[in-house]
């Protein structure tokens, strides 16, 4: 099956669901709809496995989407309150669903939250998700429990980071400057960006095809593809051109 059939089928189920009126509650009486966007279909089914017993946990998970345009057809279709977004997406990354449904997140009634929920670490990817209109931002390092706090928490109109990620936002906000634009760095799309920070952090190939989720072959298309638009010739200098941005 798809994972453009897959989320058409659970936007179905969701209208159902929240047609009845009757949403259920977990156990301390709290509930939140919620839409999970990833690229990486086994991600999103462990994601629902953790969080989405909704009897226990209060979180009913009503839609997915697998790249840009699902999510915004889902986000639109479902309204959750809040949407667990991934940076790295087919068809423009987390940042054009944030451009995409920036009515729903303003909406002052019925408002749309995002948490960016992404493996990325990264300073930009954090700055970039939050100045798009994301509520938060988390790794994928977090545990169960922990993400469904910050769901509520986002719902409940919090901001929510990981600890160190924190830091990255307050930086970024205290300076009134704008960042400078690196018309290099523009040129790598978001993939492309954290593949070159793991090959500059010294991580072999198949490193970082199994923190991706990615084969080693689409790493080295990768790496190919960084290289030819850097006009680098090998991954040491590659490392030195991440290092001197200070991306690694």
């Amino acid at each position: 099956m798809s994972d453009a059939t897959e989320a058409n089928g659970t936007t179905g189920a969701a209208e159902t669901a929240g047609g009845s009126g009757q949403p259920g509650a977990g156990a301390d009486g709290r509930h939140v709809r919620v839409v999970l966007v990833d690229d990486h279909r086994m991600f999103r089914t462990g994601v629902q496995a953790e969080i989405g017993q909704t009897a226990e946990t209060g979180v009913e998970v009503v839609g997915e989407a697998a790249d840009v345009d699902q999510a915004v057809a889902v986000i639109t279709a479902t309204r959750p309150e809040v949407v667990l977004l991934d940076v790295h997406l087919p068809g423009g990354g987390g940042v054009e669903v944030l451009r995409r449904c920036a009515a729903l997140t303003a909406d002052a009634e019925r408002p749309v939250r995002f948490l960016a929920l992404s493996v990325s670490d990264a300073a930009e990817d954090v700055i970039g998700v939050i100045r798009g209109g994301a509520r938060g931002y988390v790794t994928k390092t977090i545990t169960g429990a922990d993400l469904i706090d910050s769901i509520f928490r986002v719902q409940e109109g919090d901001a929510v980071f990981s600890p160190r990620l924190a830091g990255f936002v307050l930086d970024a906000f205290a300076s009134t400057d704008a960042p400078p634009v690196d018309e290099d760095l523009d040129r790598l799309t978001q993939r492309e960006r954290e593949v070159l920070r793991l090959i500059a952090r010294g991580y072999a190939y198949k490193e970082i095809a199994k923190q991706l989720f990615i084969s080693v072959k689409t790493v080295e298309s990768h790496v190919s593809a960084v290289l030819r638009k850097l006009q680098l010739s090998n991954r040491h200098e590659l490392t030195r051109w991440a290092t001197a941005r200070r991306l690694v």
